[in-house]
């Protein structure tokens, strides 16, 4: 890490930034690591308990937009402190009246959608302090905050055994209390933050095509790597046989990795431009999901090619959002709640596919084979836009690689 990078922001609202989105990722995804009690408490098919688990994904796709709209209008810090209470209330809300119902895991799904969506006031509240040549390691360590998924994996299934999966969701309450007030003390925001701009001029976005294409790219990516996430523990389970808490430890294995190496994926982009390493990651992930869906037959053959595929998304979302501040870095905070709705989506289209795509043929190959797919037109969409982003808004500027 380039020893400017310490002089160039504010470190600890970086660290306050990665808390806040590492302790709320936790929690968005904890009905994945979960689900496999879930599901046999309430006696969930195979497409209840994904769409189960994919409902929090797109919750928080859609509250993404609305905070990224908030933090424009009003900072970060305040909507981000709000936002979290709201989640910490309805957490012990859901944990008091209790779980007896699909239709129940689907409300509290909503509830913890809030907390998948403090991706759009982490990354803006991070962004705003650091200069185009270090967007990349700033919002690559703040957005490691999804190894918070990792924490979910590997310790909701064994706590569940231990006190009962309802009384897990009460104690998630817990970290996110410790982690508000991490928020308060220690974030601030820049006094650089753009003034906010009138409504319209933020649907405007959704006119410009490169708006579009950071949309996708980022579905893939970070959908993939959410997806997964809230996944892979019934998957495991289900396919291998796997009891929920070694599964569960095998989620967590592949969650940390791709976690882990965001803020690589975020140096390698300063070091070699984001297309470039975009057009790489893509194309390894297109080819280890494509591999995963021809249905490997044990845990030791999918476990490698799952870790290969994780690292290309996680490395991949640090890469994307190495160029998002550069194309639109007075639009930073609407354009994060946009390209993160997008990731959110991908990862709702991933969990409730392998659920549908299990349901429907006995396996849950075509759901892999269509996101492998997906890989390959992002593929196929970097490359072809790769001339023009270096040649129009990647000249502006001197000290930053498109």
């Amino acid at each position: 890490m380039h020893k400017g990078f310490f002089k160039a922001g504010h470190l600890p609202t970086l660290f306050a930034s990665f808390l806040y989105f590492d302790l709320s990722f936790m929690v968005w995804v904890i009905l994945g690591p979960l689900g496999v009690a879930i599901a046999k408490a309430l006696h969930l098919d195979p497409a209840h308990k994904g769409l189960m688990v994919a409902t929090p994904v797109l919750a928080g796709a859609a509250l993404r937009v609305v905070l990224g709209l908030l933090v424009d209008r009003f900072q970060a810090k305040q909507v981000g402190v709000g936002a979290q209470i709201a989640v910490i209330a309805g957490l012990i809300a859901a944990w008091a009246i209790g779980i007896d119902s699909f239709a129940a895991t689907l409300l509290l799904g909503c509830v913890l959608g809030l907390a998948g969506a403090s991706f759009a006031v982490a990354l803006p509240l991070a962004s705003a302090w650091y200069p185009p040549e270090f967007q990349g390691t700033a919002l690559g360590i703040a957005g490691a905050g999804n190894s918070g998924t990792v924490l979910a994996a590997l310790f909701a299934p064994a706590l569940a055994i231990a006190f009962g999966w309802q009384n897990v969701i009460g104690m998630a309450a817990i970290p996110l209390v410790l982690a508000l007030c991490v928020f308060i003390f220690a974030a601030k925001d820049s006094p650089s933050t753009p003034a906010p701009k009138p409504l319209a001029a933020y649907f405007a976005l959704l006119k410009v095509g490169d708006c579009w294409w950071f949309m996708f790219f980022y579905s893939v990516t970070f959908g993939g790597f959410v997806g997964l996430a809230s996944s892979l523990t019934i998957y495991f389970n289900d396919n291998y046989g796997l009891s929920p808490v070694v599964a569960g430890y095998c989620t967590a294995a592949v969650v940390f990795v791709g976690s882990l190496v965001r803020p690589v994926g975020g140096v390698l982009a300063d070091r070699v431009g984001g297309v470039r390493a975009l057009i790489v990651l893509y194309a390894v992930a297109a080819c280890a999901f494509a591999t995963i869906s021809t249905g490997l037959s044990t845990i030791y053959l999918a476990m490698p090619v799952f870790l290969i595929g994780m690292l290309a998304l996680g490395m991949g979302n640090g890469s994307v959002f190495q160029l998002v501040p550069q194309r639109f870095k007075r639009e930073i905070g609407v354009m994060t709640g946009l390209v993160g709705m997008s990731g959110g989506i991908g990862g709702f289209y991933l969990a409730s596919s392998l659920g549908y795509s299990k349901q429907m043929t006995g396996s849950y190959g075509a759901g892999f084979l269509v996101f492998a797919l997906l890989a390959a037109v992002a593929l196929v969409g970097i490359s072809g836009v790769r001339r023009r982003w270096r040649t129009t808004w990647g000249e502006l500027y001197d000290s930053a690689r498109v």
